[in-house]
């Protein structure tokens, strides 16, 4: 069995979906890791599901990343993220992020926001 099939047939099965509102966790923990510093603390949207894929902070120390973690494409608003933009307000960053990073959001204060055109875009 290739190392690509071992490791999607040990995935972690995914928790969201697409238009799922999530928050990247707020967490510093030692060594390598692939998220964003500037992204932790933060909520999006599902863009999509990329795959299961060996996690690279555990393959970053010649461990084997099983099992797989799902990785997602997550979009957020950039005047979110940095409350100085003065880019439009619809204008968004994505970034992608393994599961192990997210967890659900409650529900936007402000629902009237551009955060629905965020999901609807999400759709292929």
């Amino acid at each position: 069995m290739s190392e690509a099939a071992a490791a999607a047939s040990a995935a972690v099965p995914a928790r969201f979906g697409v238009g799922d509102r999530v928050a990247v966790r707020r967490a510093a923990p030692p060594g390598h890791v692939r998220t964003p510093w500037y992204i932790r603390g933060h909520a999006g949207i599902i863009e999509r599901l990329c795959g299961a894929f060996a996690n690279p902070e555990e393959l970053a120390y010649n461990r084997p990343g099983l099992p797989a973690q799902p990785l997602y494409r997550v979009r957020f608003r950039q005047r979110d993220i940095w409350p100085d933009y003065r880019g439009r307000d619809t204008d968004t960053i994505e970034i992608e992020i393994y599961q192990h990073w997210l967890e659900p959001a409650p529900p936007a204060a402000d629902a009237a926001r551009p955060t629905a055109a965020i999901a609807e875009r999400a759709a292929p």
